[in-house]
């Protein structure tokens, strides 16, 4: 592998020397290009850059020590035995596999390449999902969440650009009202300003004064709950379906013996949170239409004939309307929050004659948002403290920082609750997180400002798991240099700390992934290009 590096001069021999030198005295301050340089100079380059090919781009890679040994699967027999103070370094290196691509670029590139799998494996599959689910109904739905107050808008009533991306269209005004007058705390009501894409008011509120906080991160606290309960409405939807039309249910017989006459449809789901600018979360669905097959519960067949997309549309419009939550009551709001979706529900099929949605551009987007968080907002935080926790929220602050505010003052203990034996406000909290405080998680989620969900989530026959995508990604790079499958591979290994050991070693080996990822980029549209070739040809 030939490496080249950004930029870097060609070293004199005083430089060499003197970077010999400093490195080697703890107290001199190295520049990362004279890191660089000594580092790629050494006799062990190659033999190091290999080593830490496995977290080359990581950005803050996990180091640890100890024993790695090679034990025989027929015999339990260990065969070798290595410590870590033979490696380069001294230690091993393993990438974070944070999925943030704003903490980390490179394990958010291998996370969004698992979540494209997984979402298009469902979708056409493939990798121990049957091809046959290609056929199947499948819809695209986006739920959002519902007004809490105006924000600033782009609106763009007809697009004539080639990329949302990069839209340069004409937006209309944001909020033109010509008899809107002012809101009860004095500021305007309207604004006839044209937003450009990048103007950092969108997703901002009118009024700060007026807008509900409260409201809002209780919203994204029981989304979840909404969206358990949402699903649930359509399968029903469908059931009802199938009775009306006399389909008839099938008989099964569950893990525990039991037997129930089941609905001969269901519904498989992959859903991506995002966070819009106004920092409310919204639900990208995919639904597809499955069969049941009584003798094996697992296998995906396609659904009854009764049963077609359009029935499936009307089913997840019925159940967005009719399906709301109600919280649990809070000292703040004795009768709980009324949680609901906004009014803007979109549905779409995929794959249709003339359609735009087919499934590679729906499994790249739902992918692209699951290396995000917060980041839309124009802020991504850490876990709050209690120690740094008035640095962030400020109930007289800007849009975040009440949310923020909003998060741990509905999420504090209750100050009569000492049934427990507990003194301090910590105390409080950590028995209330228990299950005594239904809103207790709002204080652990406030730097996701409410939302404690995960941004990918499945249906467990949908497709894959990334358990299994990383599983074969491993059994592959053991066996890509050893064909031998009965060795297994035990370390007895301790965490020593996290990041690279200077900042030269980080530009090279990330310099390194990124060839390697670029190298794979090409590859793979030179074989989607092959493929097309010879798909025209015939």
């Amino acid at each position: 592998m030939v490496l080249r590096l950004p930029s870097l001069p060609p070293p004199d021999e005083e430089t060499v020397v003197s970077t010999q030198f400093a490195l080697y005295r703890p107290g001199l301050a190295v520049g990362r290009d004279a890191q660089a340089l000594h580092r790629a100079a050494s006799p062990g380059f190659s033999g190091w850059l290999e080593h830490t090919r496995p977290a080359g781009g990581c950005a803050r890679p996990i180091r640890l020590a100890g024993t790695i040994a090679a034990v025989d699967r027929n015999t339990g027999r260990i065969t070798s035995r290595l410590h870590t103070d033979e490696l380069p370094d001294r230690t091993l290196y393993k990438a974070c596999g944070n999925r943030r691509e704003s903490v980390c670029l490179d394990c958010a590139w291998v996370y969004q390449g698992d979540a494209y799998q997984v979402v298009c494996r469902g979708l056409i599959g493939g990798k121990a999902v049957p091809v046959s689910v290609g056929r199947h109904p499948v819809v695209f739905a986006t739920f959002t969440a519902p007004s809490f107050g105006p924000v600033h808008h782009r609106h763009v009533a007809r697009h004539t650009c080639h990329s949302r991306q990069r839209c340069d269209c004409r937006p209309a005004p944001c909020r033109a009202r010509s008899a809107a007058g002012t809101c009860p705390h004095g500021q305007p009501a309207g604004c006839f300003a044209r937003h450009e894409s990048d103007d950092p008011r969108l997703g901002q509120p009118l009024c700060l004064d007026c807008y509900d906080h409260d409201h809002q991160v209780v919203w994204n606290y029981f989304s979840g709950e909404l969206w358990r309960r949402t699903k649930q409405a359509i399968e029903r939807h469908l059931a009802a379906l199938c009775r009306k039309r006399g389909i008839p249910f099938v008989l099964v017989v569950t893990a525990s013996g039991k037997v129930r006459w089941v609905p001969p449809v269901r519904v498989s789901h992959g859903k991506v949170a995002e966070m819009q600018r106004r920092a409310a979360v919204h639900f990208h669905v995919l639904l597809r239409l499955d069969g049941v097959d009584p003798d094996d519960q697992d296998a995906l067949v396609p659904p009854p004939a009764g049963i077609t997309v359009n029935d499936l549309e009307d089913a997840v419009h019925v159940a967005a309307r009719q399906i709301t939550v109600t919280t649990p009551p809070h000292p703040g709001q004795p009768g709980g929050w009324l949680i609901a979706w906004g009014e803007q529900i979109d549905v779409r099929r995929i794959n249709t004659t003339g359609g735009e949605l087919t499934d590679g551009k729906v499994a790249a987007y739902l992918a692209k948002y699951a290396t995000k968080a917060t980041e839309a907002t124009g802020h991504s935080f850490t876990r709050f403290t209690p120690a740094i926790i008035d640095d962030y929220a400020d109930p007289d602050g800007d849009h975040l920082a009440r949310l923020i505010d909003a998060c741990w003052h509905l999420g504090r203990p209750a100050p009569t609750d000492t049934s427990s034996g507990a003194t301090t406000a910590d105390d409080r909290q950590a028995s209330l997180d228990a299950g005594s405080n239904a809103y207790a998680g709002l204080r652990r989620w406030a730097h996701m400002l409410g939302f404690g969900g995960h941004f990918l989530t499945k249906a467990r026959r949908y497709s894959v798991t990334f358990g299994l995508l990383r599983a074969t990604r491993a059994t592959y790079r053991r066996t890509e240099d050893d064909d031998t499958t009965d060795t297994l591979t035990v370390g007895t290994l301790t965490y020593i700390g996290s990041g690279w050991l200077t900042e030269g070693d980080a530009l090279l080996a990330n310099t390194a992934a990124r060839q390697r990822r670029e190298s794979s980029r090409i590859g793979w549209e030179e074989l989607a290009h092959e493929a097309w070739l010879i798909g025209a040809a015939a």
